[in-house]
């Protein structure tokens, strides 16, 4: 059902505890600067005694239903080897139901949407976080106004022009940074709670029944804006591998959950008090003397919240890739003790451009605020659903158990949902666009890849059969190894044939392998590698990888020493056919889309830097697919 938690001391638990509230949390963390101030602009909800205790009300309850119960408590128990996840999830929901292909292909096409939906999630979180922040400018000096986008762009070129040093210097702050703003936020919110402790009314659900049910139009409009104070809870399960479930649930009860809480409602109690702070309530709780240092730790907590998710872009890139959904992009890792860390250049000025394409269309964080709960509503209805058939057909509950545990999320989930699409026009198309140009590529790339796959394996020779006719006429064999990678297992690979036919040698040690990629996060050494033999040292190889493993060939290599296959470093080539896809009228996809996949796959990155091979012994020989 679940990986158990490996037994950490008190001590290694405090520190990823501490760890998590940085990086799980800097989203959520961040939300108070705008998710009140959005539901009353605009007029869309009236400022009354009753509608802010309503509001309030439906805040904590959200808070509690949606992060508390859904993802701390039930979500973060579907863990794929103790990871966590979109990719993960669908990962284990597409095994659970693999007997099933319809369903199971299906369930894959909503999976991946969903990932792709998380790439304009990652586009708004870091420009409404910064701009939120930054515009504590327009409270602590009204004439600074103007600066708000400038300085917004400057914090993040700054931002994503650091990404290719790693984080790993910086992240040690992070902790600390964001339990001094969660502290922050939760001492602004006490203050003025004692001076009207009347708002704690709120806590009684009564209050957000009431006003759904008293005003049921303007409860849908303020649900649309509601939902923000939830935004970056994916985060909790996508960073289940990173911390573990302890230390996330702690993280959460023991300060992010109060915190959060106190501040809302401190916002609320100054509201009935002071119904005209309604500008930017946020920053009206704090005196006028503190307002700049408020602000720099706003920024500080922004940044981090947006490194949390620009981070996971790159995790979902690299993960989308070893499952075959993106082609093969350039990934550096920018630490030599964490496996983690990594940096996509390609994903990084992609976000940055779409991140100030949208700073300086919308200009403020509430008009980003329309955009951004569409997304996150989205992920969160699909992850929802995906729970179900885990717990369904992977856990083996009874059906009723798992329609009441997950219907009732559902419901929420999808009335969220609701209350957003009606704000497509008003911004919410634009992470809908992103999501949907990521879709597109990532189902022709995979699309692609099958057909080309398909044409290779009919144009294919059975590997056993043309060695038995190879050795009929041996050829002049050489000193050394030759390591022929192949996508197909059993199948003869382009390069042995051209490497035939141009140098009419054969090496005297030859590997045919074929790297698979798994849906599983993590595969042990002890399954990494499967060998048969073919006869005249000749021998099928196959690597099996999870989608969190690194490809790394020539290691993985090492472990047949000792199964009769020797390898000398200096005396190993690899051999690889750079494929050319020539786009045709012969059927499959559309021919516009064949000419995408074509230069998707003619841009790909090297397939010997995604496999680690050593650039210094690979000989590449080419050949043309038509699809």
């Amino acid at each position: 059902m679940t990986t158990p938690s490996p037994q950490r001391s008190p001590r290694a638990i405090a520190g990823l505890t501490l760890a998590a509230v940085g990086v799980v949390y800097g989203d959520i963390g961040t939300s108070p600067l705008y998710a009140l101030k959005e539901v009353f602009a605009h007029g869309r909800v009236p400022l009354s005694a009753d509608n802010i205790l309503g509001i309030l009300s439906l805040v904590f309850w959200t808070l509690t239903v949606v992060v508390s119960l859904k993802y701390v408590v039930l979500i973060l128990r579907a863990d794929n080897n103790g990871e966590g996840g979109l990719i993960a999830m669908l990962a284990l929901a597409s095994q659970a139901v693999k007997d099933r292909p319809v369903l199971r292909r299906r369930l894959l096409l909503l999976g991946i949407f969903g990932t792709a939906i998380f790439f304009g999630d990652g586009v708004i979180t870091p420009a409404v976080s910064v701009l939120g922040a930054v515009e504590g400018l327009e409270i602590a000096a009204p004439g600074m106004h103007r600066f708000v986008v400038p300085v917004s762009l400057v914090v993040l070129t700054a931002l994503f022009a650091a990404q290719r040093f790693g984080t790993g210097g910086i992240g040690r702050f992070f902790g600390p940074i964001t339990v001094t703003w969660l502290l922050v936020l939760a001492v602004l919110g006490a203050v003025h709670i004692i001076d009207n402790p009347h708002v704690l009314l709120a806590l009684w659900p009564g209050y957000a029944l009431g006003f759904v049910f008293n005003h049921p139009s303007i409860a849908f409009i303020a649900l649309g804006a509601v939902v923000l104070c939830v935004t970056g809870a994916e985060a909790l399960y996508a960073d289940l591998g990173h911390f573990g479930k302890l230390p996330i649930r702690l993280a959460w009860f023991g300060l992010v959950w109060p915190a959060l809480v106190l501040n809302y409602f401190g916002q609320g109690a100054m509201l009935l008090n002071h119904p005209g702070n309604i500008k930017n309530p946020f920053y009206e709780m704090a005196p006028p003397w503190a307002l700049f240092p408020l602000i720099g730790l706003a920024t500080a907590a922004a940044v981090i919240a947006s490194q949390a998710l620009i981070t996971a872009a790159f995790s979902v890139t690299k993960q989308a890739i070893q499952l075959g959904y993106l082609p093969r992009l350039r990934v550096a890792h920018t630490s030599v003790r964490e496996i983690g860390q990594i940096y996509v250049p390609f994903v990084n000025w992609a976000l940055y451009a779409c991140i100030v394409a949208a700073v300086v269309s919308f200009g403020s964080s509430s008009a980003l605020a329309s955009a951004y709960g569409i997304a996150v509503t989205i992920d969160m209805t699909i992850t929802t659903v995906m729970t179900f058939f885990v717990i369904r057909f992977a856990w083996k509950l009874p059906l009723p158990l798992c329609l009441a545990a997950t219907g009732f999320f559902f419901a929420v989930d999808f009335t969220f949902f609701a209350a957003n699409a009606v704000k497509v026009l008003e911004g919410g198309w634009f992470p809908l666009v992103i999501g949907g140009v990521v879709f597109l590529l990532m189902t022709t790339w995979k699309q692609g890849r099958r057909l080309m796959a398909e044409r290779l394996r009919d144009e294919a020779i059975e590997l056993p059969m043309f060695l038995e006719s190879l050795f009929l006429s041996p050829p002049q064999r050489v000193v050394g190894t030759a390591v022929f990678l192949s996508a197909e297992k059993g199948a003869t690979p382009f390069a042995l044939l051209h490497n035939l036919k141009h140098n009419k040698v054969l090496h005297a040690q030859n590997l045919f392998v074929s790297v698979q990629h798994h849906e599983v996060p993590w595969i042990g050494f002890d399954r990494r590698c499967e060998v048969e033999s073919l006869g005249r040292d000749c021998w099928q190889v196959s690597l099996n990888f999870g989608f969190k493993n690194e490809p790394d060939v020539p290691e993985a290599l090492k472990l047949l020493s000792g199964r009769g296959i020797e390898l000398d470093d200096m005396q190993t080539s690899y051999f690889l056919s750079r494929d050319q896809v020539i786009p045709t009228l012969r059927g499959g996809m559309v021919l516009w889309r064949e000419k995408l996949f074509a230069s998707m796959h003619r841009n790909a990155s090297a397939a010997a830097d995604f496999l680690s091979l050593p650039t210094n012994r690979i000989v590449e020989l080419g050949s043309k697919v038509e699809i």
